[in-house]
């Protein structure tokens, strides 16, 4: 489905989104609840989170292809929480590309532009200009069974933006195309959002895909807003234990208090409180020489590490320019994660390791973090 704007030939002079205080009821689920959310103009926002978290939801309720229980939503300065979906100036795409399969490229691209009112000389310019920006320009009059399904997904992307919205939604686009595709059209899609700062909200579960195209991403969970933020500082600041485990591939090892003394690590100084958990990163964990310091060149700016402990080395798996490791000590097990594999380092063997102590992240038992 798209929805048609009325907003005549103009783009629109800002893009702002608020969101205030929403919630979807269905019947007695609650999909989202008291959400805030501010996107700002030009501004490519990721809804990210696992399967169920309301993250399409919210989306579908901004767009106004859901109906609101409570909250309001602002466009710009005007609240078209009640406004019919057609009348809000917004263009969704979604993981199935909707061609009409009976209509070349330029008809699909031309139907979106029946109803805003604008000349056919202006339509096509805008129709050129697009499917030049796509590299789809030499496709104007093929159909969409005779295209790829990257190629078809860029038409889907192209009828959403030729209308110059106030808001695109794009909910799991990607999802259809094969892992080399996605990679490459979602590289494409941000170098074009890019071009014509056009406020974008977009949808998925896949973190890489968040990290690689947004400005920020709101993370979330069970119905709300758990952290909004840069991709850096969703990485490397996360507020809760949900955050931090949800973001990094491989996640976060979780080292409850008996594991922490396992692995030999002083709570970092500064800490006004023992936490329940303590978090630590695979990339932050390296192979130790026999005198307790890392042994690979990837402890360049460590400046404190744990005491030395010996794991039996389970698992190594190349993954493509780095390793990762399935370390084991008394039925507990790390992850790490290194881009050289040092000499020394064997697969069932046994191998002393040190965590950057710096890199740390404490949690108390509600799952917030604790300040070191």
């Amino acid at each position: 489905m798209e929805t048609e704007s009325t907003s005549g030939s103009e783009p629109s002079t800002s893009g702002a989104v608020s969101v205030e205080g929403l919630t979807k009821e269905y019947d007695d689920v609650v999909a989202v609840s008291d959400l805030n959310l501010s996107i700002k103009p030009g501004e490519l926002l990721v809804l990210l989170g696992p399967s169920g978290c309301g993250k399409t939801t919210t989306l579908r309720t901004i767009a106004g292809l859901e109906h609101a229980t409570e909250g309001a939503v602002h466009f710009d300065d005007e609240e078209v929480t009640r406004q019919a979906p057609q009348r809000r100036d917004v263009a969704m795409v979604f993981q199935s590309y909707a061609l009409y399969p009976h209509k070349t490229v330029r008809g699909n691209l031309r139907f979106p532009l029946r109803k805003v009112g604008i000349s056919e000389e202006v339509a096509t310019e805008r129709i050129e200009e697009i499917t030049e920006l796509l590299e789809m320009d030499e496709h104007l009059e093929t159909r969409p069974a005779q295209l790829s399904g990257g190629q078809r997904q860029r038409v889907a992307v192209g009828r959403a933006l030729v209308r110059q919205p106030h808001l695109l939604c794009m909910d799991e686009p990607l999802s259809n195309l094969d892992a080399k595709l996605r990679v490459e059209t979602r590289a494409e899609l941000r170098q074009l959002q890019q071009r014509l700062d056009i406020t974008t909200l977009y949808v998925t579960h896949d973190q890489e895909e968040a990290m690689s195209i947004a400005d920020r991403i709101a993370v979330m969970n069970d119905g709300h807003i758990e952290q909004i933020g840069t991709p850096e500082d969703i990485y490397e600041h996360p507020t809760n234990e949900f955050v931090a485990s949800f973001i990094g591939d491989p996640p976060m090892n979780m080292l409850d208090p008996d594991n922490v003394t396992k692995v030999g690590i002083d709570i970092p100084a500064g800490s006004l409180e023992v936490p329940a958990t303590v978090g630590v990163r695979p990339e932050h964990i390296y192979p130790a020489t026999a005198d307790g310091e890392p042994s690979t060149e990837e402890q360049i700016g460590v400046e404190r590490w744990s005491n030395p402990v010996s794991f039996n080395v389970e698992l190594i798996e190349p993954v493509g320019r780095a390793y990762e490791l399935l370390l084991s000590r008394d039925a507990f097990t790390l992850t790490a994660r290194l881009r050289t594999l040092p000499e020394g380092v064997h697969e069932g063997e046994s191998t002393s390791f040190v965590l950057d102590r710096d890199r740390l992240m404490c949690f108390d038992s509600t799952g917030k973090v604790i300040d070191t």
